[in-house]
Order: structure tokens, then C-alpha cells, then sequence
């Protein structure tokens, strides 16, 4: 059976009697470093020289040190730059700072699962990893909520790293919504798959395809975009609050058995062939091989690709629908906001 934690199951002085230093500043970085603050923790920030984010973070009122400085001085250090820069950083400037007894945490297993990050054996290697963008996890803090997260220990030198990672968990929230226990492997290997299959990889191509198959039968563009990618919106927010069955429920029987008849055509048996082939491409490192390779060659095929999504046609329809929609543009601004831009 899952385990799931609450605020009941942690012990808030654990973290308390911790010096917690926080690496990078961006959309987790700050909401973790605020959550944190607010509930009683020494927080100081971990930023490269000449960062960005050290005005928002000096703004915020948070003591701003080199990564290795903030590394030293901490005895539990959460690392939250982006997957491509924490092995660098590590190795460079947090590795040398360790001492036995110290703790390293981390909000996605990447690192650890394909081992580009191997701290010595005396160190607590945990994570915490909340189920939503930062914005979502500060938002719902201040309210008095929180974002459900995972929690997973890759090594427990100490013997208290579940309770101290639980305990970091409550400090940002968490444990208000509820805390999911797994392990580096899964996190890091459902989080791949559910990017590249689905939410992200798969959708979209999904979106083009069903665009680009209207538009070439002679429909209007614009029909086209809001068939295949604004309503999408509505069912998706229709799934989040009722499920799958809640939002079969929800719209018209036509509607329904149209997806329950056609639905498994575009989603065929191949298609779930090609995806067992890319989960296997997930937990064999070919995926997090390539990626590494990609980023040491300077990330080409990467910014190839980027640039060949932004001319799709859908995007050009899509950006002059848009601004008929001041609702859209607003929600957008108000994140802009929230984030810092």
C-alpha cells in the first residue's frame, strides 16, 4: 500500500534545528525559501555570481552567498537549479563543503537516479518534491493550504533523513494536502514518462496533428484552434477536479461516445507499443544519456527543434486569437507577476 503522510506524522523541530541553504532562486527555489522562512527555519540563499534572481532574493529579505559559501555554512542544502546545471554545481562548489552528518535534498531525482550526482556515503540524500509550479506552492501556503508532494530517501546516513525530509515537507506545506512516499527511481522515471508521453511530448503533438489534419481538409484556422487547443482547457479542467468518468459526465452524450469509440483508434496499439519503447528509453539512460550529450554539444538539435515548434501554424493562428481574449492575457500577466517575469 502507498504511504501517505500528514502534518500529524512530522516533527517541525527537526527542520528547525537545521541551517537550510537553498540553491537557486527560481520558481521553486523562492517559493521553498519563503515557505520555509515563514515557518520558523534559517534559510539563506545559494546564487552564482552575478545570478539574476540575487535582487529578488536580497528583495525578499534572505541573506544572498556564493553557492559554496551558502553550501559551508548550511547542514542541509536543497538543491533546485535545473537539471542540467546541478551536477556542475555540485561537484564544483557543494561536494568540498560537505561534512558527515550533513544532508543534501533534492525536488527531482534526475541526478541521483542516472548518478551524474553521488554524494558520499556519511550524507543524508532526500527529496521533496511538490506537485505543482512554485507560484502554486507559495500561493497555497500563504492561504493556509498546501501542494501534495512526494518524499523519497536515497540514502539515510543519519537514520532520521525520512524524518527530516518529512519535516522539511511540512515546512513548505505539504503535509496540509498530503506527502506521498516513493523512491528516487519511480519519481524521476514516472516524471520522464508523463512529460514525454503525455502532458507534454504527446499532447502537443497531438494538438498539431489534429490542427494540421482540419486545416488541410479546408477548414478555417481558426476553427481549427479552438476545437484542438482552446477547448482543451475546459476538459482538462473538467479531468483535475472529477476525472476521467466526472468529465465523460460532464459534457454531451455525442461528445462521450465519440470519445469512447474513437478515442482507442487514435490511441492505438502501436501507439502504446511506442510508448513502452520510450519508458524503456527512460529506465535503461538512454533518454538521460542523450540529454547529457545534448548539453555538452552546445544543445543544437535542442534549439532546432524549439525554433521548428514555434513556426507550427497553430501558433501564429493562436497568438492573434488570444488577444481577443483579455481574460487569457490577464491570467498571464498576473504569473508574469507572481514569478517575477
Amino acid at each position: 500500500m502507498t504511504k501517505l503522510y500528514y502534518a500529524k506524522d512530522a516533527d517541525p523541530s527537526l527542520i528547525k534545528s537545521r541551517k537550510v541553504a537553498v540553491i537557486g532562486y527560481g520558481s521553486q527555489g523562492h517559493a521553498h525559501a519563503l515557505n520555509l522562512r515563514d515557518s520558523g527555519v534559517d534559510v539563506r540563499i545559494g546564487l552564482r555570481e552575478n545570478s539574476s534572481s540575487a535582487s529578488k532574493a536580497k528583495e525578499a529579505g534572505f541573506r544572498v552567498l556564493s553557492n559554496a559559501e551558502a553550501a559551508a555554512e548550511a547542514d542541509l542544502i536543497m538543491l533546485l537549479l535545473p537539471d542540467t546545471e546541478q551536477a556542475r554545481v555540485y561537484n564544483e562548489e557543494i561536494a568540498p563543503q560537505l561534512v558527515e552528518g550533513d544532508a543534501i535534498f533534492f525536488a527531482h531525482g534526475f541526478n541521483i537516479r542516472y548518478q551524474t550526482i553521488t554524494p558520499p556515503q556519511g550524507i543524508d540524500v532526500a527529496m521533496v518534491a511538490p506537485k505543482g509550479p512554485g507560484h502554486l506552492v507559495r500561493r497555497t501556503y500563504t492561504e493556509g493550504g498546501g501542494v501534495p508532494s512526494l518524499i523519497a530517501v536515497e540514502n539515510d546516513a543519519t537514520g532520521k533523513a525520512m524524518a527530516l525530509a518529512l519535516s522539511y515537507a511540512d515546512a513548505i506545506g505539504a503535509t496540509r494536502a498530503g506527502v506521498l512516499e516513493t523512491t528516487f527511481k519511480e519519481e524521476t522515471e514516472t516524471d520522464l514518462f508523463g512529460e514525454q508521453v503525455v502532458l507534454c511530448g504527446g499532447l502537443t503533438e497531438l494538438v498539431q496533428a489534429g490542427f494540421e489534419t482540419l486545416t488541410e481538409a479546408g477548414y478555417q484556422p481558426e476553427s481549427a484552434y479552438f476545437e484542438c487547443l482552446h477547448e482543451l482547457k475546459l476538459i482538462v479542467d473538467l479531468m483535475y477536479e472529477q476525472g476521467i468518468s466526472g468529465m465523460r459526465f460532464s459534457i454531451s452524450d455525442t461528445a462521450e461516445y465519440g470519445s469512447l469509440t474513437r478515442g482507442p483508434r487514435v490511441i492505438s496499439d502501436s501507439v502504446r507499443e511506442e510508448m513502452r519503447r520510450i519508458l524503456t528509453e527512460i529506465q535503461d539512460g538512454t533518454f538521460a544519456n542523450e540529454w547529457i550529450e545534448e548539453n555538452k554539444k552546445g544543445r543544437s538539435n535542442y534549439h532546432r527543434l524549439q525554433e521548428d515548434g514555434k513556426k507550427h501554424p497553430v501558433e501564429a493562428i493562436g497568438a492573434k486569437l488570444r488577444e481577443m481574449m483579455p481574460f487569457i492575457t490577464a491570467g498571464k500577466k498576473r504569473l508574469e507577476d507572481i514569478s517575477g517575469g
